[in-house]
């Protein structure tokens, strides 16, 4: 059986819930990625996606550049947008079932968690590759 750790990336982004909004953003758009997880001492305590982040933002910045986001994105953190309550699974979780939680919850990636402690990543993107993979 294929399984989440086969085909998880091991070395992770991740923020803190202290780090400003604006550092989680630089972020996504530096490594093209779409969610980072939020730890505490490795210990995985929520995550936030580039959609929390758009949508932390008033509707009247949303249409401005510039500093009136940076000023924005400085002076919130990452407690304040990030999701708490994570769905994640551990590295011996069946690939399939992974596939299924991301097609279900409609979520991008899974934290993979050994106990609370952060281990790996999977995104619906290392699926498709495992799918092609499988192919060949």
């Amino acid at each position: 059986m294929t399984t989440v750790s086969d085909w998880m990336t091991k070395t992770v982004l991740t923020v803190k819930p202290h780090d400003t909004v604006r550092h989680a953003r630089e972020l996504l758009s530096k490594h093209r990625i779409n969610q980072l997880p939020v730890v505490v001492d490795d210990k995985l305590v929520g995550i936030v996606s580039d959609r929390d982040i758009r949508d932390a933002y008033p509707s009247s910045l949303r249409m401005l550049r510039g500093k009136d986001l940076d000023d924005f994105a400085d002076a919130h953190i990452i407690e304040e947008v990030m999701t708490y309550n994570v769905i994640a699974v551990s590295g011996d979780t069946s690939l399939r079932e992974a596939a299924q939680r991301l097609r279900r919850q409609r979520l991008g990636a899974l934290p993979v968690v050994d106990g609370h402690k952060l281990v790996g990543i999977i995104t619906r993107s290392d699926v498709l590759d495992a799918l092609l993979a499988e192919g060949t």
